[in-house]
């Protein structure tokens, strides 16, 4: 998640800051070179006229300090004409005879830049340049500007790039530390970016990392004093049970064994939760979902029989259903909504095995009664509520428990009420991957 959020970050940047200096160059740009162009046409322009007016003045000049049109100042006029270009000069000498007299280039101009002017009687001045050198100097002047755009987005990509790696570096750290914390690091990152608003997250983060690691610290402190006591008493009614399987009754025998193997059970199952709540890092070994819960539906069934009723096991295919979880939690869960169902459900509680896809093990748990209402079924899984006189914590501890092992617990009818257990299934050939898993929160 951390990598994605850096790679969004790094992205905007980049291409907002390109967009931007793209869009501006475009914007100043093309009318820059639109003007360019046309302001180097109009130069040229403006310089041939200039040059025809000081030519116009020399010819006329000298005519009036000569008297005739005649000879007019060649090597004056020679200086007038620009690079490449011609000036024609067409005259009628004192007895009437036309003359055309260039000066510069003798052979016509391809494609000329004409300026000419009437001298009256003096003749008509015309003055070209080749069209080709004012297109040399535009298309010049074009490339130049081309280069300092193209320069300029260089910049912009190298700006964005600068920019980018100084603001979503910060970002990448702190997803990266909030990655950390989920995982079950806690300890404190005094590193800061002098980000004002990434710090300020990173201050939250380490007073809730301080915050969480203390109260996960006494909450397995207290974890393992309940579970201390708890053996305790469990060793003590182990001894008790123990000394009636001495009894010389049968029946007594008979029950008391089973309560031992109650007592077995539940010291396991207490055992195998001090152990997950304790450990940091643990894997899930695949199990078999009917051959653990079967046990468990058996250990069951006699309080049903005992209120007229029954829990019974849905006829299907005895295929085995791997999946990787704690059997401890799994079977403290399926004996919630089990406990559930004879305390506030009717008739007889039917428990199916089964799979959806290849993906998935499916577990429900059914029972005859007249079902939850709406207002109930949003709010039964909230730890605390209770829609009769239970403690509210039952479900939401059977949720936790399958969330843990990355399941999902849902209320899948509500008439007849009926309880989906979603098991992600697994190959008991491939081993687990060890993983930090951390405990969700009960619903």
């Amino acid at each position: 998640m951390g990598r994605s959020t850096d790679r969004s970050v790094r992205h905007r940047i980049l291409r907002s800051t390109i967009t931007v200096v793209a869009v501006t160059g475009l914007f100043l740009g093309l009318p820059l070179m639109f003007y360019t162009w046309r302001w180097l046409d109009d130069t040229a322009r403006t310089d041939l006229q200039h040059r025809l007016q000081r030519a116009s003045s020399e010819i006329l000049g000298h005519e009036q300090r000569t008297g005739t049109v005649g000879d007019p100042p060649v090597d004056a006029l020679r200086l007038l004409v620009p690079s490449g270009g011609r000036l024609v000069l067409n005259y009628t000498d004192a007895s009437g005879t036309p003359h055309e007299l260039t000066v510069g280039a003798e052979d016509p101009i391809e494609r000329p830049m004409v300026e000419g002017t009437s001298l009256g009687d003096a003749g008509v001045l015309r003055l070209e340049q080749d069209y080709s050198t004012v297109r040399s100097e535009q298309y010049r002047a074009l490339t130049i500007e081309l280069i300092v755009m193209a320069l300029s987005v260089t910049a912009g990509f190298v700006v964005a790039a600068v920019t980018a790696s100084r603001v979503a570096d910060p970002v990448q750290d702190v997803a990266d530390r909030a990655q950390r914390l989920a995982d079950g690091d806690f300890r404190p990152d005094p590193h800061r970016h002098g980000i004002e608003e990434l710090d300020r997250v990173l201050d939250v983060l380490d007073a809730a990392t301080e915050e969480i690691s203390d109260r996960l610290q006494r909450e397995r402190q207290i974890v393992g004093d309940v579970s201390h006591q708890l053996r305790s008493r469990l060793t003590a009614v182990h001894i008790r049970l123990d000394e009636l399987t001495l009894h010389p009754d049968p029946e007594v025998v008979s029950e008391a064994q089973a309560a031992l193997d109650q007592v077995d059970r539940l010291t396991s199952a207490v055992g195998d939760m001090v152990r997950a709540a304790r450990a940091e890092k643990y894997s899930l070994d695949a199990i078999d979902v009917r051959t653990e819960l079967t046990a468990l539906i058996a250990d069951l069934a006699p309080p049903f029989a005992r209120a007229g009723r029954r829990l019974t096991v849905a006829p299907g295919t005895s295929a085995a259903l791997p999946t990787r979880a704690t059997p401890a939690r799994l079977r403290e869960a399926v004996a919630v909504l089990i406990d559930n169902a004879l305390a506030h459900g009717r008739g007889d509680v039917t428990v199916t095995f089964g799979s959806v896809g290849a993906r998935t093990v499916l577990v429900t748990v059914a029972d005859e009664g007249s079902g939850i209402s709406d207002a109930d079924a949003q709010r039964i899984f909230r730890r605390g509520y209770s829609a009769g006189n239970g403690t509210g914590v039952g479900l939401a501890l059977a949720r936790a428990f399958i969330e843990g092992d990355g399941g999902r617990l849902t209320l899948q009818s509500r008439k007849p009420t009926t309880f989906a257990i979603f098991l992600p299934a697994a190959d008991p050939d491939v081993p687990p991957e060890r993983s930090v898993r951390p405990e969700p929160e009960p619903r």
